[in-house]
């Protein structure tokens, strides 16, 4: 540390707002509006954390969100730590407390920096390589020890005691990027009277204005222009403003995820903030103006602390009025790096040299700079830098070789130009292309209905940035529906330009040398890995970056994707274009679970549903099982009941009196149109175009490999209207299935698709006893058994509410389903169950429900199947239309596999002895004494207990299963071995008898 570089003066902090902080337990003064970054600098501190691999001293490289270095953890309270934050971006408030990572057991003594010295056992692709003999240790030593010191950061070891916050918005014009081309756009915009929406990450808006001295639009200093044009902006009210938010995502549609920083730059959040706030836009056009990223120069020891982005310390000079050292080299290959330099001098810091790649460049910053009195030179390179825990000098060299001179320095300030940041427009789904002449990745082919202006864009000068970027915003808001503007378009009254600079590793970093001059400075991948793993085969910049994990990192490659591109390139002896680029994924920067959940945890962690009659249920004291999002009766127990006493008398008086049990849970979809039944003839295997109106039929639903997707009973209301249920879990997928086939592969068909799931509560009266108890409430509904058949519905009259009453069952009775609207079910099930207790009713929970449906070897799909069941596997044939020419499923019933012998198949299973209940899952073998591990046959779907029975029944998948009846099977458990009987699948009322009373 050496003494504090606060330059009086400079900046445009208020210096009269101090805030105390700490790193590493050191007490430190910054000041309000500081990010921890600049205040560390200003204190002299640049050593801020170590490597991932070689846990080598790191400093700080940027001055945003690019960082890969200064990541530290936040330490408000024992419940919130918050790693790998970047320094860089953390805003400063008084009390803020940080910890670096990655080190032990100090930041200046680290002891796994041993892995510097064994970095030979490190390169690229080490872990194929390194650990793999003798094979024995990987468990025991290798695993364990790599587990430990894998990840960056410590994970809170508490439940986050934050809250966060989600919004939806829409709008016409979305504007990411608040640098002077997405103010530009969106002032364009905003004056239409559209609805506009400008986000960009820093806490105050005006991208490189911050840090550009040079420039002037309107009459004013740059950085003014930009905050009184936000300002005019934030009183429109067409336009939101969101500064301290990241675009994260571009998805489909336009819509994009952004994440806003509420209160981590506060000192007391008030309780009535959220931490961070998600939110999910959907715009009609998009303005991608995310600016360009400032590349590092590559060369040996390139990543001491100290040595850092030319750009970076030019924010921090000018923004903040912290100089970056009082003794600076400059190695540049661009005219930016320049400017950085005149700004430190004309504030009294030493230059002590800029070394610049190119031969003899000329330019009114090196003009201003020779006037000066700083010494430049031209045609050399940095060729390394000395120092360890801070950068003391830098060997100059001549590009092409020659005499070496080491300049003694405290701080390197490097550009080897900018990036466009195509990352979000990357995301979207456009295709980039390459710019030869600038030597540049630039947004190329469009997927959305977006347009990237700027540096973005490639586009050089503020001039022609300001002037593309309001034309995009006018043109923008035209197309969204916008009046004539009456605003003018700022004027560029002066500005910088910046030349295009150099791609890959500089001299003294090349092919024949091992010097460890890093691309990606978190993963610790050199320029000698990239080139390694050319060597070793990889040809694709997916494989070289998987390889040596460059650009893998949390800074998602923003400073070293095109520098690993460019050497690969150049190993390989390809143009750029013919290597090409990685993909950028979401998120364009770290996101925080909390952001992502938002209330979705705890009791909000998925929404549960309740049916319109679970007050009833709650009443009479059932217990309740989770299915899907429903809370579902589960039984209802009796004083000095257990589960299995409840299920056994509730299972008992369904079979010999009747039963209530609430089905609204299942899934219900209208199927409406005139071309219903053909829809239906397609989605389902049974034919249903000569089913009655009034009739019902069970149905199978397949996948296009012939796999049982869902079934449920669906009945036919009229010749254009069907009722189709599903299983309560499989309701929302079904009608996804059934909406992509009707918009994809059937758009011909006059068909629409309701959800009415919650639009009907469902009552189902099961027993014997069940047309007793509904004939006195129904209205309009003949209920003989000639004029409402098994398999039937009709529409009337209940309590004097609408029905639609199907006579069906799942339990093997006489039973009926009553669908009444949702708000007249408790009232309904009430009036049904006082109707009930003359007859000897009972309610009954899923529970029972499950053991009765298989005592008649009903199968639940999802239960009894698993994905990779035929109708032919679980004894359904019966339900495939033999007729039928076409429908989902029909070839891939047809495939080999699926038709051949051997194939697991749908059985009942009966234990020797009765008393004995097999576990759901069980394995399944023909031989019990076979050395291990087993053969496994099948296993067991559904196993119950039954009353009804007087013994143990069970449901299972077994490979050949209808040519084993009578077959003795064995189920190994852990207390000893199971001797099962292969069966029918129907163990009570074989005959099928009661379903009629």
């Amino acid at each position: 540390m050496s003494g504090a570089l606060r330059i009086p003066g400079a900046g445009r902090l208020s210096q009269a707002k101090t805030a105390r902080f700490s790193f590493d337990g050191q007490s430190y003064e910054g000041i309000e509006g500081d990010t921890l970054a600049s205040a560390l600098l200003a204190n002299g501190v640049h050593l801020v954390g170590r490597s991932f691999k070689y846990h080598r001293p790191r400093g700080i490289l940027s001055a945003g969100a690019e960082e890969p270095n200064a990541l530290v953890q936040i330490v408000r309270d024992d419940a919130r730590k918050t790693p790998n934050v970047r320094a860089t971006v953390q805003e400063l408030y008084d009390g803020l407390a940080a910890n670096s990572q990655n080190r032990w057991p100090s930041l200046s003594f680290d002891v796994s920096a041993v892995n510097d010295l064994a970095s030979p056992l490190f390169s690229a692709g080490f872990y194929y390589k390194t650990f793999m003999w003798p094979k024995a240790a990987w468990k025991s030593l290798y695993e364990p020890k790599i587990r430990e010191a894998a990840g960056l950061g410590v994970s809170p070891d508490k439940p986050d005691p934050d809250h966060y916050s989600s919004r939806y918005a829409h709008c016409d014009v979305l504007v990411l990027g608040g640098g002077a081309a997405g103010i530009a756009a969106a002032l364009a915009a905003a004056e239409t009277g559209v609805r506009v929406i400008l986000a960009d990450e820093q806490a105050e808006f005006g991208g490189s204005l911050r840090f550009e001295s040079g420039a002037k639009i309107d009459g004013q200093d740059g950085f003014a222009w930009a905050q009184a044009a936000i300002a005019r902006l934030s009183a429109m009210d067409n336009v939101r403003v969101l500064p301290r938010t990241t675009a994260f995502g571009y998805y489909a549609q336009n819509f994009v995820g952004l994440v806003e920083r509420v209160s981590d730059h506060l000192k007391v959040p008030g309780h009535d903030l959220p931490r961070e706030r998600l939110w999910q836009v959907r715009a009609k056009r998009v303005v991608l103006a995310s600016g360009a990223i400032e590349r590092h120069m590559v060369f040996a020891n390139n990543d001491r602390p100290g040595i850092m982005l030319a750009g970076a310390a030019r924010t921090f000079l000018n923004h903040y009025g912290v100089a970056v050292g009082r003794n600076v080299g400059v190695y540049t290959a661009n005219d930016s790096a320049y400017g950085a330099a005149i700004d430190l001098k004309k504030a009294g810091i030493n230059v002590a040299a800029i070394v610049d790649l190119r031969d003899n460049p000329t330019g009114p910053v090196i003009d201003e700079a020779r006037a000066l009195g700083i010494e430049i030179n031209f045609g050399r390179a940095v060729i390394r830098a000395g120092g360890k825990l801070r950068v003391s000098s830098m060997t100059v060299q001549p590009k092409n070789g020659g005499g070496e001179r080491t300049i003694p320095v405290d701080a390197i300030l490097m550009s080897a130009g900018w990036t466009p940041s195509v990352h979000l427009f990357s995301q979207s789904r456009g295709k980039v292309a390459f710019n030869d002449e600038t030597k540049r990745f630039v947004p190329g082919t469009y997927a959305q209905d977006c347009v990237s202006v700027g540096a973005c864009n490639s586009t050089d000068g503020l001039t022609a940035t300001v002037d593309e970027a309001y034309a995009a915003g006018a043109k923008a808001a035209k197309e969204t529906g916008g009046k004539a503007s009456k605003g003018t378009k700022p004027k560029v009254e002066a500005s910088e330009s910046w030349s295009r600079g150099m791609l890959g590793a500089g001299p003294g970093a090349g092919p024949d040398t091992t010097v460890k001059a890093f691309v990606d400075f978190q993963n610790d991948v050199t320029a000698k890995d990239i080139r390694q793993a050319v060597h070793e085969g990889m040809r694709s910049i997916e494989h070289v970056k998987r390889f040596t994990t460059n650009g893998m990192a949390t800074d998602q490659g923003k400073t070293s994707n095109m520098h690993g591109l460019a050497i690969a390139a150049e190993t390989l002896g390809k143009p750029i274009p013919e290597v090409g680029l990685t993909t950028f994924r979401a998120p364009y920067t770290p996101v925080t679970f909390g952001a992502i959940v938002s209330h979705a945890r705890g009791p909000l962690f998925d929404p549960t549903r309740r049916t319109a009659i679970h007050p009833w249920a709650e009443a009479q004291g059932a217990v309740f099982e989770d299915v899907g999002q429903w809370k579902r009766a589960w039984y209802f127990p009796k004083a000095g009941e257990d589960m299995h006493a409840a299920v056994d008398r509730e299972c008992v008086a369904v079979r010999n009196q009747a039963g209530l049990f609430d089905a609204s849970t299942l899934g219900k979809i209208e199927v409406v149109g005139p071309d219903a039944a053909k829809f239906m003839e397609l989605l389902y295997t049974n034919p249903w175009e000569k089913l009655e109106p009034g009739r019902c039929r069970y149905g199978i639903m397949l996948r296009e490999d012939g796999f049982i997707y869902d079934d449920g009973v669906v009945g036919r209301l009229a010749p254009d209207r069907f009722h189709v249920t599903t299983t309560t879990g499989g309701a929302p997928r079904v009608m996804n299935h059934m909406e992509d086939y009707l918009q994809t592969e059937f758009p011909h068909l006059n068909v629409w698709l309701t959800s009415i799931t919650e639009q009907w509560a469902v009552i189902a009266v099961q027993g014997p006893k069940s047309r007793e108890i509904i004939a006195p409430l129904v209205e309009g509904i003949d209920m003989s058994d000639e004029a409402l058949p098994h398999m039937s519905v009709r529409e009337g009259k209940i309590c004097g509410v609408p029905t639609r009453l199907f006579r069906m069952s799942f339990t093997g009775e006489r039973g009926f389903e009553v669908n009444v609207p949702a708000d007249h079910g408790q009232a309904v099930w009430e009036a049904l169950w006082a109707e009930g207790q003359k007859h000897g009713a009972t309610a009954y929970g899923t529970e029972a429900m499950h053991v009765l449906r298989a005592e008649k070897g009903y199968i639940i799909v999802g239960q009894d199947t698993d994905g990779t069941v035929t109708p032919n596997d679980a004894g359904l044939d019966w339900a495939v239309g033999k007729k039928k020419a076409d429908f989902v499923g029909i070839r891939g019933l047809t495939r080999p596999d699926l038709v051949a012998k051997g194939r697991k198949q749908l059985v009942g299973l009966k234990t020797k002895d009765p008393k004995v209940v097999l576990e759901e899952g069980a394995q399944i073998v023909e031989d019990p004494k076979q050395a291990i591990p087993m053969k496994m046959i099948g296993h067991v779907t559904s196993s119950y207990w039954s009353q009804n029975c007087g013994r143990s029944i069970a449901l299972g998948l077994v490979a050949g299963g209808r040519d084993r009846m009578g077959d003795t099977l064995y189920v190994p458990m852990p207390n000893g071995v199971i001797e099962v009987e292969v069966t029918g699948m129907v163990f009570f009322d074989e005959t099928g008898g009661r379903l009629n009373g």
